[in-house]
């Protein structure tokens, strides 16, 4: 018997064992292909001899050392490349060790950046509905999936949550894309109001939606009304990038496509692409300068923030997204996934949506088309078709909740940036397979 607590307590995971590229292996020697980079992290695949020379390098020379004594030549050059790259004057870096650390120091950033404003009386953020922003309690509290909150709802700050944008789900019938996406700038405004303009310290999405919802983009138009709200009300924009960033949807920065720029951007996932655990906050100048010029401090920290050997391997994997050019990668490739999933299950009787950016692609499973009628959650579709999946060497990323935190299944799809044109015909196969032999399975 195990005596380590997994996820499932009535179900013991393979024991993973080695890994290579597109594949994992347990270990019995059997090989799994890798389409969904674990949950949206291994974007370089397993293994990049850059990465782990980097790692080791800096394991020998220093593994390990308090940010409250000292910082380290890995941490300022990982904080320099990533200031660089980001949008606009995104240049200040904070490094954590993972997404859910980055969203409680976004939090904590934002409410100390307005009490040394002066506006101590901001005390909310809103939120979005069927959104995931970490497990920690001020990033559950932010997130709006019902599901993960209910049990701890008592513990939780008060957040309102807006409705999100949700266009396959929500736009009515009729209703123009532009029309839609105005409705939901039209309810940002009015929770705004209710809460108190005064009030508000600032507005928090993910660019596009990942694990809860399953690849759900934005409209056109949808973040350029959210900046205009934020500016209008002196509210701070906090972007979500910890599953879509780092070149996940075909840019570095998934906010890229929107063309506005966020005051805050948090970053975990992909930004270590599984070698290390890592996260970050780019922040921008102003909100920092603010800090600097009051307290002189910013009131926050952990033990491995700033960690050495992590933040060696982020920089790695920053310097083989470039050199090898895996934003346009991921870009083309996913471009390639998404055509090869319209032509696999675009008239499948169970496919409602198929939907995302670049490589972070989604699925959304109904049982029956037309009037876009989910699965009974009892059936747990997609706990069936990640069963499937796994049986034939295939992981994926399914979820359940996807409509209201209770009904609806979706598949997500986040593969390495480093996939073959083969490589995704046989993601598709393998999924197609599994798919109908977990309908099959829940519908006997």
């Amino acid at each position: 018997m195990s005596h380590l607590i997994h996820r499932n307590l009535r179900q013991q995971p393979p024991l993973a064992a080695g890994a290579g590229g597109m594949y994992l292996y347990d270990r019995d020697g059997k090989a799994y292909l890798d389409a969904s980079g674990g949950a949206a992290v291994s974007s370089l695949g397993h293994a990049h001899p850059h990465v782990l020379a980097a790692m080791h390098r800096q394991t020998d020379a220093l593994a390990y050392a308090h940010s409250g004594f000292f910082s380290s030549a890995p941490a300022e050059a990982l904080a320099a490349r990533l200031a660089a790259d980001a949008p606009g004057d995104l240049d200040r870096v904070y490094l954590v060790s993972g997404g859910s650390e980055a969203i409680e120091t976004a939090l904590k950033l934002a409410r100390q950046y307005a009490v040394e404003s002066g506006q101590g009386e901001r005390g909310v953020f809103i939120a979005r509905r069927q959104s995931y922003h970490g497990n920690t309690l001020g990033a559950l509290a932010l997130g709006g999936n019902e599901w993960r909150r209910r049990p701890f709802a008592p513990l939780l700050i008060d957040v309102p949550h807006v409705a999100p944008c949700y266009e396959y789900r929500d736009r009515a019938p009729g209703q123009s894309r532009a029309d839609y996406t105005a409705a939901l700038l039209a309810e940002l405004e009015d929770a705004i109001l209710a809460a108190g303009p005064d009030r508000v310290i600032g507005f928090c999405a993910e660019t596009v939606v990942g694990a809860t919802a399953g690849a759900v983009p934005p409209t056109p138009g949808y973040f350029k009304g959210v900046r205009a709200l934020c500016d209008k009300y002196g509210m701070l924009l906090i972007i979500d990038e910890v599953m879509c960033g780092m070149g996940r949807t075909g840019s570095l920065y998934a906010i890229e496509q929107e063309g506005v720029v966020p005051d805050l951007v948090a970053l975990g996932k992909g930004l270590g692409a599984g070698y290390q655990p890592i996260g970050a906050v780019l922040a921008r100048g102003h909100v920092v300068a603010r800090l600097r010029e009051g307290s002189g401090a910013f009131q926050h920290g952990h033990t491995y923030m700033a960690h050495p050997v992590a933040a060696a391997a982020a920089l790695a994997v920053q310097e083989v997204i470039a050199g090898e050019h895996l934003v346009d990668a991921a870009a083309l490739r996913g471009a390639s996934l998404m055509s090869r999933l319209r032509e696999a299950f675009g008239a499948h009787p169970h496919v409602g949506d198929i939907r995302g950016r670049g490589l972070l692609l989604g699925i959304e499973l109904v049982r029956e088309r037309d009037g876009k009628e989910p699965f009974a959650p009892e059936r747990r579709l997609h706990a069936a078709v990640k069963e499937c999946a796994m049986a034939r060497g295939l992981m994926v990323y399914p979820m359940g909740g996807t409509i209201d935190g209770r009904r609806g299944d979706h598949i997500l799809l986040a593969p390495p940036f480093i996939a073959s044109e083969a490589d995704l015909s046989e993601i598709v196969s393998r999924l197609a397979d599994a798919l109908d032999d977990a309908v099959a399975a829940v519908t006997r």
